[in-house]
């Protein structure tokens, strides 16, 4: 008989619908309902990317579904049957809800894993912590993987994208050499530096992988999508970054944001709308490689994550 294992994949959630914004924006601000200018600036943004929010929340759920399935064919599984739960930091299933569900379905031992590469204490610590507290409440147990950064299908993946792009700006007549790469990722309170967190490095050090895998030139890393706090953010923000670029004159630019893994706001909008529009204003070309979503290399980096953590775990 198969032992059943539950895996709790963790993102940070999108509302369902329209109506399900402010709830949502409620949540991230700890309970403080936002201001009406505030919506409905969060509101536009919404309606201003291709469909809304629906196509952000099915992505994640087709994510959940597609990593089960790649676990479940993985050679290494053979006496295993992974059932995956989804477990949401600002909207529901919270992962409070994601871990009574596995209690709920009998699952005795689990892993927790993010749909996000990077750790910080800030984000995927806020999110194991979570899931911990519930765990040990129900007396499930679980252990987690914390970063998968530099895992070689991740970088295979990411490369092949950067290249892929690369290749359009030859078809339209650029020297690919020429073309600057933007890494990016979410900008983060100042003061993680001054904790010793590892997220700035573990970013560069995918950053430097992925540009030495697609043969990348000329590349360097910017930050995007800050919070609006007194508190000082990582910079530079990638607006002032193509304003530096405009002032040497570089004529095209590839973003790649690789602190990301699916088509979300700030991807489908801070990127593919307000970055472009920044560019288009200086005549510049910029392009943004496709994200992951549930890209086959994609769910192998995280399936073998997955079984990896758990290989261990029953050896200690």
């Amino acid at each position: 008989m198969k032992s059943r294992i539950g895996v709790l994949v963790m993102s940070y959630g999108t509302p369902e619908s329209m109506e399900g914004i402010e709830s949502y924006y409620t949540h991230i601000r700890r309970g403080n309902k936002p201001s009406e200018e505030q919506l409905k600036e969060l509101t536009e943004r919404y309606e201003a990317i291709v469909g809304g929010v629906f196509p952000l929340r099915e992505n994640t759920d087709r994510q959940v579904q597609t990593l089960q399935e790649t676990l479940n064919v993985d050679p290494r599984a053979v006496d295993t049957e992974f059932v995956c739960y989804q477990g949401l930091k600002h909207a529901s299933p919270y992962i409070e809800d994601g871990v009574e569900s596995m209690v709920r379905d009998g699952i005795t031992k689990a892993v927790g894993i993010v749909l996000a590469p990077h750790y910080s204490i800030m984000s995927i610590g806020s999110y194991i912590k979570r899931a911990q507290a519930k765990a040990d409440e129900l007396g499930l147990e679980i252990s987690f993987v914390e970063s998968y950064h530099l895992h070689p299908k991740l970088i295979e993946a990411f490369a092949d994208r950067v290249s892929a792009k690369l290749n359009q700006f030859e078809e339209a007549g650029a020297d690919r050499d020429s073309v600057r790469v933007l890494f990016s990722a979410h900008s983060l309170p100042e003061r993680i530096l001054s904790m010793g967190d590892p997220y700035q490095d573990q970013l560069l050090e995918t950053s430097k992988a992925v540009a030495d895998q697609a043969g990348v030139k000329q590349w360097q890393f910017t930050w995007q999508s800050a919070g609006r706090t007194a508190e000082p953010w990582l910079g530079p923000d990638i607006l002032d970054t193509l304003q530096n670029l405009n002032k040497e004159q570089v004529e095209d630019v590839l973003v790649a944001p690789v602190g990301f893994v699916s088509d979300h706001l700030e991807v489908l909008y801070d990127l593919d709308i307000e970055a472009k529009s920044v560019a288009k204003e200086m005549d510049m070309r910029l392009m943004r490689i496709d994200s992951l979503n549930s890209d086959p290399l994609y769910m192998e980096a995280l399936s073998d994550s997955v079984i990896t953590l758990l290989a261990e775990t029953q050896e200690q």
